[in-house]
């Protein structure tokens, strides 16, 4: 059976996690195109091919989130993934509608298939939108859990915008 076509949407963050956390190395899914949004001006870039992994020797476009429609034609899209958060309900809902009307699966991914997989404890800093203090919370974090005798190692998604 030939890979499921994907693009995912996203905002250089929770795109970038879910992909290589499931699709970087997932012969069942062919990701052909990341779409952007709230960062300025990352579309026209690509995800490098030095994070992309061996199936994407050439990396992956990076294109508008206002070409979802057309991408979708002309790449063949059979899913998408919608992959970031600061936006209402409602927003995620219209997404949804334009990528089924194109003729795509809509599909939000939950934490069994995005999780990153640890042996020890973890302690994750989440933030429902973009700066609200995740990275001065994590720094924080971790000098009390290195003051407390542990080691620790802090793990952010890739961000090829700068």
């Amino acid at each position: 059976m030939p890979p499921v076509r994907t693009l995912i949407m996203g905002a250089a963050g929770r795109d970038f996690h879910n992909f290589n956390v499931f699709f970087r190395d997932n012969p069942d899914y062919e990701v052909v195109a990341f779409t952007a949004t709230q960062i300025p001006d990352i579309e026209g870039r690509t995800y490098p091919k030095e994070l992309a992994g061996s199936l994407y020797p050439k990396g992956i476009p990076i294109y508008h989130e206002n070409d979802l429609i057309k991408l979708i034609q002309e790449k063949a899209v059979e899913q998408v993934v919608f992959a970031y958060s600061d936006v209402p309900h409602e927003v995620v809902m219209h997404r949804a509608s334009a990528a089924m009307a194109a003729g795509a699966d809509f599909r939000l991914m939950g934490t069994w298939s995005t999780q990153i997989k640890s042996t020890k404890p973890v302690v994750s800093v989440c933030a429902v939108r973009t700066g609200s203090g995740k990275s001065q919370t994590t720094r924080r974090v971790s000098l009390i859990l290195r003051d407390l005798g542990y080691s620790v190692a802090a793990i952010r998604h890739p961000m090829p915008y700068g």
